[in-house]
């Protein structure tokens, strides 16, 4: 079961924030809420304060998980699930992402990313807080934790890259989505072309498959992603020119950065990461690619264990 908690972003953009373990156990919580696409009960938070009040004393250890690029927060689901015995893990559909609203042209920028995760570790009473990121969302966790290092106190960080990508790339990505066969007629043909046709899988990819059909949502003539495709590239334009060393630079908390061997964060770059975090560590999976913790849970879970352990409970 996944809980959803309504948060207040930049702007006033409202985000879905989600518990996928136990919550809890106050009266903060209407247990007759909507239930999101991906077949999870969403219960919004009905206190009045935006994103609910702040978690009691002595609660679990915060948690805030944020998707990449195109994910959800339910791409998050398993690995909250393990975190919540002993942590409060809140994954978060970023703005223009999953059931979070999609603000219009001149709304995807880094500030406001960033601005959306803080506000979400203040209102949920988060804070301190670990913070995991995957690609995108790993940049907006190490550029919040060297904005704010007292709501930081742990950064994982999965497959991104801090060197600039630069112009052809974003070029690249145009001509991808224009060649994106919507609307799929079924899911079933969602998970075969994201997982065998499409021109930027190698090899069969059954997992890729299964993470592009969570982001589908049924429409009248077939599906189709919840995001605009437009708005992914507005997001992607603010990041890919620019190097993000010097804020990596500025993040003071331990961090562990995490490659997949086939991923797009090269071992050099990775290691150059490491050396270039005041208290940066290291940690790749064997058998996956950009999609570390969906590729291969478990050892995902294996790698970041120890890492979490040695953080304690704050």
């Amino acid at each position: 079961m996944a809980r959803r908690i309504d948060v207040t972003g930049a702007g006033g953009v409202r985000l879905a924030a989600w518990e996928f373990g136990d919550p809890p156990k106050t009266d903060r919580f209407d247990h007759t809420g909507p239930t999101d696409p991906t077949g999870h009960a969403g219960h919004p938070d009905r206190t009045g304060h935006p994103g609910g009040s702040p978690a009691p004393a002595g609660e679990l250890p915060g948690v805030l998980l944020l998707h990449g690029l195109m994910g959800r927060a339910s791409h998050w689901a398993p690995t909250a699930r393990w975190l919540a015995a002993r942590h409060r893990a809140v994954a978060l559909d970023q703005r223009g992402h999953g059931r979070s609203d999609k603000p219009p042209r001149g709304s995807y920028t880094r500030d406001a990313y960033v601005e959306d995760a803080e506000a979400a570790l203040e209102q949920l009473g988060l804070g301190p807080a670990v913070l995991i990121g995957h690609a995108m969302g790993a940049l907006t966790a190490w550029q919040l934790a060297a904005k704010r290092p007292d709501l930081v106190r742990g950064l994982i960080i999965c497959d991104m890259r801090a060197s600039a990508l630069g112009g052809a790339s974003q070029h690249t990505w145009a001509e991808w989505f224009r060649a994106w066969p919507v609307p799929f007629a079924t899911l079933a043909d969602v998970r075969k072309w994201f997982g065998e046709d499409d021109p930027w899988v190698e090899r069969p990819n059954p997992a890729r498959g299964e993470f592009y059909a969570e982001v589908m949502a049924e429409s009248p003539d077939g599906w189709r992603p919840v995001f605009e495709p437009e708005h992914m590239l507005r997001s992607r334009e603010t990041w890919v020119y620019d190097a993000h060393w010097e804020e990596l630079a500025q993040v003071r908390c331990p961090t562990l950065v995490v490659r997949g061997l086939d991923g797009e964060l090269g071992r050099a770059e990775a290691q150059e990461m490491v050396r270039v975090l005041p208290h940066g560590q290291y940690a790749e999976v064997a058998d996956a690619g950009h999609l570390v913790h969906y590729d291969q849970p478990e050892a995902w879970r294996a790698a970041i264990e120890p890492f979490l352990d040695a953080l304690g409970n704050g």
